[in-house]
């Protein structure tokens, strides 16, 4: 028994005591010389190969008279503690303190750090302050230095930007005394923001938070979506948060200039919390074919969209504003009451004088018409030689009597006709006419419901039912006197004076007209049936197609063509619509086909109605500008653009329109 005690004594001797004996040995070499300057120029090779490769700078260059030992250098097990890193990593702590400092080691992997400290200083720095603060780098010499670059931890972006230039021109004691300030200083740059370069801030697009928060919102929904978030209640009770806030923050923002200041925080929350939700939901296969469904839906969601705002649109085409309803009932009232049904326009026998410039228009709409007039007038070099011709409906022929009535065009010349005092109009003579009234057309237009109905809905608008629509191909019909006519649709602007189209010499054509053969959508295989053999077999597909609404026709060569007949004819084989849908280009198209002349494109500029982006030089240099669309100017769903071409023709302040309140 005394032997085993005696042996059990030793071997404990030598277990507390070879440990003590060790590490004075090594304290000893440590402090060697020879060690202190090994360390010295590990240190300064670190911070000139961290200056070179671009890294942030961890320590401040020094020359080897500043660096002159480590001393005060602590090293603990805790070395994701950066407070306490960088409160013992102070290498320029004075001398005096060095006999006070004690260096722990205990184990192997102690060991590797205490001979590598430069490892365990970046590592300590990189685990406790990613992407923290900046510490200011000076030289020797005394010159400002540019910091290398940071990444912004608000953004949380991953994105590098420029950090602020820091110098130092202070000695050694001044430059410990301001290590304090300059860091809170890096410290306060970073809560701010990033500072970035003019050359970054060119390249950073001005959307890119509010791509990067719609991206959140994406990924965030897909999660929601996927089982095993669901299975978690907390997470998806966190993730729902985050998407109302994510969604609050970004609005109707459509720029990063119209965020409010809390994005960065919002968006770094939104990607903590996606980041949970990649660890529970880390199957990339079941992520795409979520995202994969989501696109699919989008989609068909957009087609619908699609073809339900078509329907408004075209819905709203169709709709009478209340002010222009109110109009016509205000007139007509006043037209009785006030007698003027016994007064008559001047200038009579102007009307059928071939020598003055005549004008055709055929509308309901009064303020439309109103404008067209309006337009003429005040840019022809000699209004009293320009006479107006207005037919109307029996609806509408009352209130456009009385408003000329009370608002005479100057000089100018005007006739209102009602279409019902048209006698030889009638069904037996006009074939458009007995199918308009047909109940099979009727059928066409007002039951659009219908599965087996056409889907093309700008073919169903009621419009094509009046015979005001149509009453362009009976032009010598309407005016047996007169040699050449000008046609102008009510949806127009005259910007320019256009006596000038009266001389030009159509070479023997019947109709004058913009051709529009730049675009494709107007082209003649886009109106009509070419699959037909008899459509076939008469036309070219590829053939121009040209405006109506500005058109001059020479009623002389229309009579001697026979074009009325001609029109006639094609509307007999159209009868059950399988040449063409309805409407008046289709027919016109096929009537005047080599019988057009074309006319300058400077006379007519069109797709003010439908296409905001309209060349502003060809429309400054227009004669004619025409809003042919849905989105006419006397409509709320009018392009803005393009509406005060039309409203300054619109005396806005008039009795009527104040009555009906009609305004810009």
């Amino acid at each position: 028994m005394l032997f085993l005690r005696n042996i059990v004594l030793l071997l404990l001797s030598i277990t507390v005591f070879a440990p003590i004996v060790l590490y004075t040995d090594r304290l000893s070499t440590f402090n060697s010389p020879s060690t202190k300057q090994d360390f010295i120029e590990d240190v300064t090779a670190f911070s000139l190969s961290a200056t070179d490769t671009g890294h942030l700078n961890l320590l401040p260059q020094e020359t080897s008279s500043v660096l002159k030992e480590p001393v005060g250098v602590v090293y603990t097990e805790d070395s994701t503690n950066t407070k306490n890193l960088s409160r013992d990593l102070r290498l320029t702590e004075s001398r005096e303190h060095a006999s006070a400092r004690v260096l722990y080691t205990t184990t192997e992997e102690d060991q590797a750090q205490r001979d590598n400290p430069i490892k365990q200083v970046t590592d300590g720095i990189k685990q406790g302050n990613q992407g923290g603060s900046i510490l200011a780098k000076a030289d020797s010499t005394s010159e400002n230095v540019s910091a290398e670059d940071a990444i912004d931890v608000d953004d949380n972006d991953g994105r590098h930007t420029k950090s602020a230039q820091v110098s130092d021109q202070e000695s050694h004691i001044n430059a410990t005394k301001q290590e304090q300030p300059a860091m809170e200083t890096s410290s306060n740059v970073n809560k701010r923001g990033p500072i970035l370069s003019d050359k970054q801030k060119d390249q950073i697009p001005s959307d890119s938070r509010v791509q990067r928060l719609k991206d959140q919102l994406i990924q965030a929904k897909v999660y929601l979506s996927l089982p095993a978030v669901k299975a978690n209640p907390h997470l998806t009770r966190e993730l729902r948060l985050r998407v109302k806030e994510v969604t609050r923050t970004l609005g109707d923002a459509s720029k990063d200039s119209e965020l409010s200041r809390n994005v960065n925080e919002r968006m770094r929350e939104m990607e903590q919390s996606l980041f949970k939700g990649r660890q529970i939901q880390d199957d990339c296969a079941a992520f795409v074919k979520k995202l994969r469904a989501m696109l699919h839906s989008t989609e068909e969601q957009l087609r619908a969209h699609k073809k339900q705002a078509l329907l408004l649109t075209q819905l709203t085409a169709k709709t009478l504003p209340k002010g222009l309803h109110c109009l016509p009932l205000r007139l007509t009232t006043e037209y009785y009451y006030s007698n003027y049904s016994q007064k008559q326009f001047p200038n009579q026998e102007k009307l059928e004088d071939p020598q003055l410039y005549h004008y055709a228009i055929f509308s309901d709409n009064i303020l439309a018409t109103a404008v067209v007039v309006n337009s003429v007038t005040a840019n022809a070099k000699d209004a009293s030689k320009h006479v107006f011709h207005i037919v109307s409906d029996r609806l509408n022929y009352v209130a456009m009597r009385m408003w000329f009535l009370v608002n005479p065009p100057g000089k100018a010349t005007i006739q209102v006709q009602n279409i019902e005092d048209f006698t030889w109009l009638n069904s037996s003579y006009s074939p458009v006419l007995k199918q308009l009234n047909s109940p099979a057309m009727i059928d066409y237009y007002f039951k659009a419901h219908r599965a087996t109905s056409d889907s093309n809905l700008k073919f169903r608008n009621p419009k094509y039912l009046s015979i005001l629509n149509h009453l362009r191909f009976y032009l010598p019909e309407i005016f047996p006197k007169l040699n050449k006519v000008l046609f102008l649709d009510d949806d127009i602007v005259v910007q320019k004076d256009l006596t000038g189209l009266w001389s030009v010499d159509l070479k023997g054509n019947v109709n004058g007209a913009v051709e529009t053969c730049g675009e494709s959508f107007h082209r003649f295989d886009r109106y009509l049936n070419f699959s037909n053999p008899l459509i076939a077999k008469n036309f070219d597909p590829r053939a121009c197609g040209w405006a109506y609404g500005m058109n001059i026709f020479d009623l002389v060569e229309w009579k001697r063509q026979n074009i009325t007949e001609v029109y006639h004819n094609w509307q007999h084989l159209n009868h059950d619509r399988t040449l063409w849908k309805l409407g008046t280009l289709p027919p016109g198209l096929i009537t005047f086909w080599k019988r057009t002349f074309p006319l300058n494109r400077s006379w007519h500029t069109l797709g003010l109605g439908y296409n905001p982006n309209v060349n502003q030089k060809d429309i400054d240099r227009a004669a004619v500008i025409h809003y042919n669309g849905n989105l006419k100017p006397w409509l709320e769903i009018s392009i803005p653009r393009f509406r005060g071409y039309w409203a300054k023709y619109v005396n806005y302040n008039h009795v009527y329109l104040r009555e009906c309140n009609i305004n810009p």
